[in-house]
């Protein structure tokens, strides 16, 4: 099935497996499990930095406007540093980039902590925020672990990345109710605190699993990723699909607080990120039946479509368990399409670049997390939590169109990558 963990490149005349593995064989591989638990450590975190800063600030220095503002700096600056990052990940390797990375970005989180704690100026909390931009894009560099592992077996892979992103909606579901326990329970700096332990915690554990490291590539040159035909539209389609995320947290929230339930706003958004991980679980263990250019207007068509829902739910039904179901189904599209828009990033990026090239979809993820929370909140002032649905709705419709433009921008031949995606 796999190749041999020193494979990293297999020849063309491999076939190509379509059909999925199981998740068991998947995790029986040799060093598998050992990476997965660090990574999930260090990738838990990722849903806790930016919530418990928020609770933090606000809670001590009584300013929402002055937390909102740090995190947006933070959130700049992961955008900045997250492909410089990467590129390094690539040429010198995980353990040897992405544990000195680590090192910096909670040596910020722990500062920021401090500088709260000792009433630092506030000026001093945007300057040891900035720090975190550092961490390392785990899940990028999980998945670049198993494109390494499973070279060759495009099955193997779509249930591998299949995992990675229900294991990113798991996290994302999990970090922010842990942040906000343990700052709201402890001491508003526990969840920060934690974050930071387990971030350091989990990438020892990840870099310390070397037999399944990719092997560096130093003299790599070529084209950046983003000057590949076919990247830029999917990178825009990552902005849309970000501000998809970004609305809906925002709007829904918001619409929580407005029907007088605002501790029920967290649980209630949960719901999203729960039908996509289950949705990302089943759809690993389905057999693509065509090349993932062909399935993405197909995903985003489904995505544009659901996300229609929680709109119909709050004008329709003005009801915030109509609104939780409504959001339950809208989520079990999004994984299926990042999972196939993730492996399309694979397919497309140079060889010898993946890290970067996934680092450069989070990127845009994050930008369009941003806009999205923007245009939310700025609906929600201006209208109503009720219309503010509309801008999740517009953002999934932008992605559908990008998508559709992006099939005739795509490259006529394929980029050979390290994780061999040019099988599928």
């Amino acid at each position: 099935m796999p190749t041999s963990p020193t494979t990293s490149q297999p020849t063309a005349s491999q076939p190509a497996a379509s059909q999925p593995t199981s998740y068991r064989a998947l995790f029986a591989l040799p060093g598998t499990r050992a990476f997965i638990a660090g990574n999930l450590l260090a990738r838990l975190p990722m849903g806790m930095f930016g919530v418990s800063a928020v609770v933090m600030i606000a809670g001590t220095r009584g300013s929402y406007a002055l937390a909102g503002a740090v995190s947006a700096t933070g959130l700049a600056a992961t955008a900045v540093a997250g492909p410089w990052v990467a590129r390094l990940v690539d040429r010198y390797g995980q353990a040897r980039t992405g544990v000195p990375a680590t090192v910096i970005a909670v040596l910020g989180a722990l500062a920021l902590l401090l500088c709260v704690r000792l009433g630092a100026p506030d000026w001093t909390l945007f300057a040891a925020y900035a720090a975190t931009a550092t961490t390392p894009n785990t899940g990028g560099m999980s998945r670049a672990r198993w494109a390494h592992l499973l070279a060759g077996d495009a099955g193997a892979l779509h249930t591998a990345n299949s995992f990675e992103q229900a294991a990113d909606e798991l996290c994302f579901l999990l970090g922010p109710a842990l942040a906000a326990f343990l700052s709201g329970t402890l001491f508003p700096e526990a969840g920060m605190l934690v974050a930071a332990l387990l971030l350091l915690t989990g990438m020892l554990v990840f870099a310390a699993q070397r037999a399944t490291e990719p092997p560096p590539r130093p003299s790599v040159r070529g084209r950046a990723p983003l000057r590949v035909p076919g990247m830029p539209p999917l990178i825009a389609g990552f902005v849309a699909t970000g501000a998809v995320f970004g609305a809906l947290e925002v709007v829904t929230l918001a619409y929580a607080d407005a029907h007088g339930h605002r501790s029920a706003g967290g649980a209630v958004l949960a719901l999203q990120a729960a039908g996509s991980c289950a949705a990302g679980l089943l759809y690993g263990t389905l057999r693509p039946a065509a090349p993932p250019e062909r399935r993405l207007p197909w995903c985003l068509l489904a995505m544009a479509a659901l996300m229609s829902l929680p709109l119909l739910a709050a004008r329709a039904l003005d009801s915030l368990p109509a609104l939780a179901a409504a959001l339950l189904l809208a989520g079990t599209a999004t994984a299926p399409t990042m999972v196939t828009a993730l492996t399309l990033v694979q397919h497309r990026t140079p060889e010898g670049r993946l890290n970067e090239g996934m680092s450069l979809a989070v990127t845009g993820l994050l930008a369009g997390v941003a806009c999205g929370s923007a245009a939310g909140g700025w609906t929600v002032q201006r209208l109503s939590p009720t219309a503010g649905f509309l801008v999740p709705v517009a953002a999934a419709a932008g992605a559908l169109l990008i998508g559709l433009l992006g099939r005739r921008a795509r490259p006529g031949r394929r980029i050979a990558c390290a994780n061999s995606c040019r099988t599928h």
